[in-house]
């Protein structure tokens, strides 16, 4: 149905068939628009408006989806229509979906390719706003025994020093190691930088024993893999 945002529009004028929560039940959540599940979430409008009015103000304010995931409670109240519980409610339903897209603690992912790796990643690095440099640390059937954040901010080789990761692989017992970060431009192509830290981490892998396996960078929803393209 389509609706037109240059009057008001309460959700009383929309037919019973096309209001949000009776397609969900109808048709499956899968069939709802970014803006037809935000109505949901919210639950009401204003006096003024419809909540799908507010619900499309909210995807207006916010020019790609993901942008929401790093929206603050404040960032959220200045959308016309939203309060400090229709806030609450939108950050606490962007939790729970990304807490789904972690693995449980006890099922123990394990790494076979550089698509796994960044499949594993992804969700939560692909929309960082600052450069985050993550090590996973793997076990001799390559299952991830550990992740960790090792340092946020730009790449370069006096930050990112061999025995920070190694110390970590030692004391959890890791077999192999895989080094990840993010390019908040979207761009996942290696810089020269990216490249010298990844020949120094893998020195040094060489020397102590525990192999550093790749070195995946994450774009925008792509990634690239250094071993892949033949940097390692």
């Amino acid at each position: 149905m389509a609706t037109n945002f240059d009057t008001p529009l309460m959700i009383r004028d929309v037919h019973q068939d096309d209001r949000p929560r009776e397609r969900l039940k109808r048709q499956g959540a899968d069939s709802l628009s970014n803006q037809e599940l935000i109505a949901i979430i919210l639950r009401t409008g204003t006096k003024q408006e419809s909540v799908l009015h507010v619900a499309n103000r909210v995807l207006t304010h916010f020019e790609q989806l993901h942008e929401l995931k790093n929206a603050t409670i404040e960032e959220i109240m200045d959308i016309k229509g939203i309060g400090e519980a229709k806030a609450i409610q939108l950050l606490a339903s962007i939790e729970l979906g990304r807490r789904l897209h972690k693995k449980r603690a006890d099922e123990r992912f394990t790494i076979r390719s550089p698509q796994d790796a960044a499949t594993y990643l992804m969700p939560d690095m692909t929309s960082l706003l600052q450069e985050n440099f993550v090590t996973l640390f793997l076990n001799v059937k390559n299952q991830i025994i550990h992740q960790q954040t090792i340092f946020i901010g730009s790449l370069n080789a006096s930050i990112v020093h061999p025995r920070e990761i190694f110390r970590e692989a030692v004391k959890r017992s890791a077999a192999s190691i895989i080094c990840a970060h993010n390019h908040p431009s979207g761009n996942p192509s290696p810089s020269p930088e990216d490249i010298d830290v990844t020949k120094r981490l893998q020195k040094a892998g060489l020397i102590i024993g525990i192999e550093l396996l790749d070195h995946v960078i994450i774009g925008d929803h792509q990634f690239i893999s250094l071993k892949e393209k033949g940097y390692m």
